[in-house]
């Protein structure tokens, strides 16, 4: 049986196990997905304990996602963003390397959420707001999409030092905010504003329109004031769930080689947020 699962502090509110045990049994894979919850300091023990004891992958999560990087064969997406959400043992199991292979899916969640509502993102402007982890994933997925990207963070400096690494991109504080997605073909909410206070928004009613196509990272709530009021402005909503599902088929089809039973796992998450 292989053996996949998620490190994390906390993990215990994870969609993940039944999302991905879903995948399995849809492929008759004899395999299982369970969480572990390390002590804050110890992602490299916890790594080389999983290598030990034969576990095939892992995802990573806070606090997490930048101490493992020390401990894997970084590719160069997850180099680039910075952070590693995805372990794949194979290289070690298949005697192909000493350490294990790390990538980001983040981005993957990103640009497979927009394509699985047909949103083409080549040639696109493109705004994201958040410039933390989720907000790197993004803005590196979109300008690799063929997007031009401007990050939109309260801290206008932390937006235009990851402008800096995300060729093409823009950066700035909140203030223009309204100017650049008056213009913008693609919406990211990237920061957690709306999750602890579902009557919050990012992003005022008055700057959405109907030739908008906006993603809310945000899946709990799964329908977002943002949402609401992008929907009841014409323009195409995404919801954070799809993100949070994409990464993990991303995640799903490296450890696995195979092609992920999408509207099996879909089924499983969307069952738990509801």
């Amino acid at each position: 049986m292989d053996v996949y699962g998620l490190i994390g502090h906390p993990v215990g509110h994870s969609l993940s196990p039944p999302m991905h045990e879903a995948g399995y049994d849809a492929l008759g894979l004899d395999a299982r997905y369970v969480t572990f919850e390390p002590a804050p300091d110890a992602a490299r023990e916890a790594v080389e304990s999983a290598a030990t004891l034969g576990v095939a992958g892992l995802n990573v999560t806070i606090p997490f996602k930048q101490d493992v990087l020390e401990s894997v064969a970084v590719d160069p997406l997850a180099e680039r963003i910075g952070a590693v959400n995805t372990i794949d043992f194979g290289p070690i199991r298949d005697g192909a390397g000493d350490r294990p292979r790390g990538h980001n899916t983040d981005a993957a969640g990103v640009t497979r959420a927009f394509e699985h509502h047909g949103v083409a993102l080549s040639g696109t402007d493109a705004v994201v707001v958040g410039a933390g982890g989720a907000g790197r994933a993004a803005a590196f997925a979109l300008a690799d999409a063929g997007a031009t990207v401007h990050i939109a963070n309260r801290t206008a400096e932390r937006a235009e030092d990851l402008a800096r690494d995300v060729p093409g991109a823009t950066g700035g504080g909140l203030s223009d905010l309204g100017e650049h997605v008056a213009s913008a073909d693609v919406l990211v909410n990237a920061t957690s504003v709306g999750m602890e206070a579902p009557t919050e928004t990012p992003v005022p009613a008055d700057h959405l329109h109907a030739d908008l196509a906006v993603l809310d990272a945000v899946y709990t709530p799964i329908e977002t004031r943002l949402l609401r009021e992008a929907a009841a402005a014409g323009a195409t909503t995404v919801d954070g769930a799809w993100m949070l599902l994409y990464q993990g088929v991303e995640a799903f089809e490296i450890w696995t080689g195979e092609t992920a039973p999408v509207g099996a796992m879909n089924d499983a998450l969307r069952a738990e947020l509801h």
